[in-house]
């Protein structure tokens, strides 16, 4: 008599299943009654797109010098305090952001490998050669996208035109 048999103690988990089921439907239709909730919602949703044309590519606007600046600084800053924080990934990651809107990149890229780790300077040179590839890979779309001969080609249409030149000088 004591002792709870399987049955039981299967009956009582599933009442308890159904009752949380049905705790959360019924909440659920509450919150989706509310009538702000629709508001929140479409609110929510305008900042997150907000958000992610601003900080996906995380450029500011190209325009203004300020704007510029002003990231280029907070990016470098970002970026060395979370190499004081051994937070390698995420500091390249700034360090690239920097690169990518300095006027100067080459000797950015001098400054920063005299100043932070080794490992962490080939991790950014990584970086930035995978952000140049996929730069020119957007660039090949888009110049077949517009009916304009690829890189490849390109350097062909060179060769012949060098080979051309060559044999109107002889």
């Amino acid at each position: 008599m004591n002792t709870i048999n399987r049955t039981t103690i299967g009956i009582a988990a599933g009442v308890a299943g159904t009752l949380f089921i049905a705790y959360c439907i019924y909440f659920d239709g509450r919150r989706r009654a509310d009538p702000d909730y629709k508001k929140k919602v479409h609110e929510r949703r305008r900042r997150l797109r907000k958000n992610r044309h601003t900080a996906g590519h995380g450029i500011p606007n190209l325009s203004s010098q300020q704007a510029i600046e002003r990231y280029f600084l907070q990016e470098l800053k970002m970026g060395e305090e979370l190499i004081e924080r051994q937070e390698y990934e995420n500091a390249v990651a700034h360090f690239a952001n920097a690169v990518l809107v300095c006027g100067d990149p080459g000797r950015l890229l001098e400054m920063l490998q005299h100043t932070m780790p080794a490992q962490v300077f080939a991790i950014l040179i990584i970086k930035m050669q995978e952000i140049g590839n996929r730069a020119r890979a957007e660039m090949n779309e888009a110049a077949k996208a517009a009916g304009v001969k690829r890189m490849e080609n390109a350097d062909e249409d060179e060769d012949a035109t060098n080979a051309a030149l060559i044999d109107d000088l002889e």
